[in-house]
């Protein structure tokens, strides 16, 4: 594979997961259990959405054929999208909407962090602003595990059916393959690998915390990185392009 398609297929691969997963938590504009958290939520998904575009633009300069971040966005097949399959699955009840996220921010502070030294000065840039808001998004989602775990005989119960439903859902985040590789010896990316234990750390003090156990995992789902989806994925495509392929040339 040629360095720029590396490079293209990097930058598509994180932006998929940060639209994907802004697009899940936007459906919960309006219908969030309290108003400030319907704001926090909201605000959530526009830091995603903004780290979506960053990527999606640079992504477009590189590959160099004239498409740009609404087209890379939302003119693309269901097969075309490499975002994680954590990212796309539903948001459930609320337990699942917040261990969701937890899991991703938890691995998306030290991958910004690790990011902002990159060889790439456009990753680096797009890294530095992402790190202030991951970092917020993993505060918040820590502080709700924590209250939901060691809240009522209710909430620690969803709270522990969610970590048994998307805990298989988190070995993708770590994988590597000939993509990554070649983009490592290029030096602009960060290992998934070397994350693994400050993700495992992270998880298991705020889960400590919250009176809960991440349960074991003998399986994990994949195929996200190869646009090999669930179910899911189709349904919020249809909702996200729905404007775009309505009213083709609408600009982000």
């Amino acid at each position: 594979m040629a360095e720029d398609q590396t490079l293209f297929t990097y930058l598509l691969r994180l932006a998929d997961d940060h639209l994907i997963l802004s697009q899940r938590l936007g459906e919960l504009c309006g219908y969030g259990p309290t108003l400030e958290e319907d704001l926090a939520l909201t605000n959530i998904s526009l830091d995603l959405m903004g780290q979506a575009r960053a990527l999606y633009a640079y992504a477009g300069e590189v590959e160099g054929k004239g498409r740009n971040e609404d087209q890379l966005a939302f003119l693309r097949y269901e097969r075309d999208y490499l975002n994680a399959l954590i990212t796309e699955l539903p948001n459930g009840d609320f337990a699942q909407t917040i261990v969701r996220q937890f899991f991703v921010a938890a691995f998306m502070v030290p991958f910004w962090r690790e990011m902002e030294r990159s060889s790439d000065e456009t990753l680096r840039a797009i890294a530095a602003k992402a790190s202030k808001e991951v970092a917020y998004h993993l505060r918040h989602t820590s502080e709700w595990v924590i209250r939901l775990g060691d809240g009522t005989d209710e909430s620690h119960a969803r709270m522990e059916e969610a970590l048994d439903a998307l805990v298989m859902y988190t070995g993708e985040l770590f994988e590597t393959d000939e993509v990554t590789e070649a983009a490592l010896r290029a030096g602009y990316a960060v290992d998934p690998k070397s994350l693994a234990h400050e993700w495992q750390q992270t998880v298991d003090s705020v889960l400590r915390e919250a009176t809960l156990t991440l349960p074991e995992s003998g399986h994990m789902q994949t195929g996200g990185r190869n646009g090999l989806h669930t179910e899911h994925l189709g349904h919020v495509l249809s909702e996200l392009q729905y404007m775009q392929r309505t009213y083709p040339g609408l600009n982000w």
